[in-house]
């Protein structure tokens, strides 16, 4: 059971995440796809989906660990959990699909290992807490997981909204002046 300052944290959590997954949801519905097109729909749906997943996680993890009693180790096994499970559906997803070049695997390669990372810390966290519910490593572990998720589906919202890829390779390659070809070719 998480207490004290980590209650604080959680409430801010479960509101920021509520708030950007409402944010997503508009966001979808109101941006055109010019540019995305260039995405087979497979990525452009996994990368949706991601957003919506770090996000609901969090929530869901932020929700549960407030209700007084509950050990927050196993809300956080159930979506770190789904969330590797998500990870390598979308992975063999976009495998699968004939749309999807080996360049688009590439450029989706930092957001596999980033969630498969994300929702590992998640699960491994987890179980820390259930052995050991006391733990402050496990809970502080898991906080840092909660943020970290929040910033994952941020990063892929303004990613989906803004259409623009927002890798850290791709950022270096912008801001040394050499532009992705598909920008060219759009």
């Amino acid at each position: 059971m998480l207490t004290g300052t980590y209650q604080t944290l959680l409430a801010a959590t479960a509101g920021a995440a509520a708030a950007l997954i409402g944010l997503l949801f508009v966001a979808l519905s109101v941006t055109p796809r010019s540019r995305a097109a260039i995405y087979p729909a497979v990525v452009r749906e996994i990368r949706a989906a991601a957003a919506l997943s770090a996000f609901s996680s969090a929530l869901a993890i932020s929700l549960f660990a407030l209700v007084p009693g509950t050990n927050a180790g196993y809300p956080a096994v159930t979506t770190g959990t789904f969330g590797l499970m998500f990870t390598l559906a979308g992975l063999r997803s976009m495998l699968a699909s004939k749309e999807t070049t080996f360049s688009h695997l590439r450029r989706q390669a930092s957001l596999v290992l980033l969630l498969l990372c994300a929702f590992g810390f998640d699960l491994e966290s987890g179980l820390r807490l259930i052995v050991a519910p006391r733990s402050q490593g496990a809970a502080e572990s898991l906080c840092y997981v909660l943020i970290g998720l929040l910033l994952i589906g941020v990063a892929r919202a303004w990613e989906l909204v803004g259409d623009r890829d927002t890798g850290i390779f791709a950022s270096i390659i912008a801001l040394a002046g050499r532009g992705n070809r598909d920008d060219e070719a759009a």
